[in-house]
């Protein structure tokens, strides 16, 4: 049965609400990264966490003021407990590329694999205990590694981790303590396109802030880059059985998906990213396919000159940034069921609509708008998996080189139902209200989304909508006061 939100309803507490004991930075920490490397080994139903190296070095880039995390996203949890005190001084939620390899056919089958991972925190100044935490099938937190680390240890390695590279400041607005910093990783650039980096990194950061609610925050972040040069342009195309000599080894094809873009490098990433303080990363991919993508408190990975560019990598950096899910349902994924049917997500803009008590964006819901929100979803899904079956077939073509003629006409037709989808959306009496639309992370029934369009639904409108926004902006503030 639908239900009617009332106007009283936007008077509701909000989904999220918690409260934290203060702590005073300084008590407990030095004014240092400390980062701890783990190996991440498993399949679908086993995970086995090892550390490999801790690197204690340059400043601490988080804000000393929030050391604890606020926002109950992520299916990974690291906490830093004092051991003399008894505790918690430092946490953080976060998603890894293992956590998606788990819901891969390979992983359900059985077949183990091994990522290398790192945790960022701010050094502590006494002994402490490393715990990460999983959620469980029902997304509750359980403890699965912990180990005991003495700061004074001396395996700890006390250097800058990494060759040193050329840096790039794009904006500086302040101290690393009070701004989100981010930084710009050069990938598939050769030393003789340095100038090109130069110029696609300062294209994107003012497309970047171009977009709301980061537009209104300019003032609230620092931007890097960090050169590197590859031996050759470009990045791997398993695919198409294409494969180029880069410094961050990125490469299309991942978890076995044409368009989807990741490294498994990770010491890499890390070892560049550290020559400037961060809170978050790019990896711009001198490439123009389109491609890309991005996981919570990782990293976000984008192509510097796609047609699609200015869209596709400020919704990967809303994966990697604020942790928002894919709202979209009908493409493709390497995924089998990545929310589970019954258990709430976390992330903040998709919900289950379990608990009608405890709705997630109730505060920002129209007035009077059904509970789920009908929006004539059969007449978009017609338009949208037509569009999608073609978009199959047009890539087995172009892997093979086959049929020209037929691939120009199975573009014109891609093209005019891309018109209609458009139309669809712009022309809908719901386009700017909120509500709760069924269709979202992957899933046509049983999860729903904020709004009819954002940009983390299509690229059809370069905007987010107004929960996303607004967990986006909590995410900057997190970081900068």
């Amino acid at each position: 049965m639908r239900r009617l939100l009332a106007a009283f309803s936007l008077t509701l507490i909000p989904f999220f609400l918690y409260a934290w004991p203060k702590l005073t930075f300084e008590n407990y920490f030095n004014d240092h990264t400390m980062r701890i490397d783990y190996f991440h080994t498993g399949n679908a139903t086993e995970e086995i966490f090892t550390i490999d190296q801790i690197y204690t070095y340059g400043i601490w880039a988080g804000n000393p003021h929030h050391s604890l995390d606020q926002f109950n996203n992520g299916k990974y949890y690291v906490h830093i407990i004092d051991v003399a005190s008894n505790q918690l001084i430092y946490s953080r939620g976060y998603n890894t590329y293992f956590a998606e390899y788990q819901t891969t056919r390979p992983a359900i089958e059985g077949r183990k694999k091994t990522y290398h991972e790192s945790v960022l925190i701010p050094e502590p100044k006494a002994p402490f205990l490393f715990v990460i935490e999983v959620r469980d099938k029902q997304n509750v937190l359980r403890p699965k590694f912990i180990r005991k680390i003495d700061p004074g240890d001396w395996h700890i390695i006390r250097e800058q981790p990494g060759a040193r590279a050329q840096i790039i400041t794009v904006l500086k607005n302040g101290p690393a303590h009070s701004k989100v910093d981010i930084v710009f990783l050069s990938e598939g650039y050769t030393q003789d396109e340095f100038k090109l980096f130069k110029k696609d990194l300062k294209e994107r950061a003012d497309l970047f802030f171009s977009v709301e609610p980061y537009r209104s925050n300019r003032n609230r972040f620092n931007l890097y880059g960090v050169f590197r040069p590859s031996q050759q342009s470009g990045v791997d195309e398993p695919g198409k059985q294409v494969y180029r000599n880069t410094i961050l080894n990125a490469s299309y094809n991942a978890l076995g998906l044409s368009r989807y873009l990741l490294t498994e490098d990770n010491r890499s990433v890390r070892d560049m990213a550290g020559q400037v303080p961060y809170d978050a990363i790019f990896i711009m991919v001198n490439s123009k396919r389109y491609g890309g993508g991005g996981i919570y408190n990782q990293y976000a990975v984008f192509t510097a000159h796609s047609p699609a560019t200015e869209l596709v990598f400020v919704h990967e950096f809303g994966h990697s940034f604020a942790g928002l899910a894919d709202e979209y349902y009908n493409s493709e994924v390497a995924y089998t069921d990545f929310y589970p049917k019954g258990v709430e997500p976390t992330e903040p803009n998709i919900t289950a609509l379990l608990d009608p008590h405890r709705l997630k964006w109730v505060n920002e819901v129209n007035p009077g708008k059904a509970v789920p929100t009908y929006w004539n979803k059969n007449e978009y899904d017609k338009l949208s998996v037509h569009r999608q079956s073609l978009r199959r077939r047009l890539h087995r073509l172009q892997l093979s080189g086959d049929s020209l003629k037929v691939q120009n006409q199975l573009k014109t037709d891609m093209a005019e139902l891309e018109k209609k989808l458009k139309t669809f959306i712009a022309d809908h009496p719901l386009k700017n209200k909120v509500g709760f639309f069924e269709g979202a992370g992957y899933s046509s029934h049983g999860l729903y989304r904020p709004q009819l369009n954002c940009m983390m639904f299509s690229n059809r409108e370069k905007k987010f909508c107004a929960v996303c926004r607004s967990a986006i902006q909590r995410m900057i503030y997190f970081y900068s006061r």
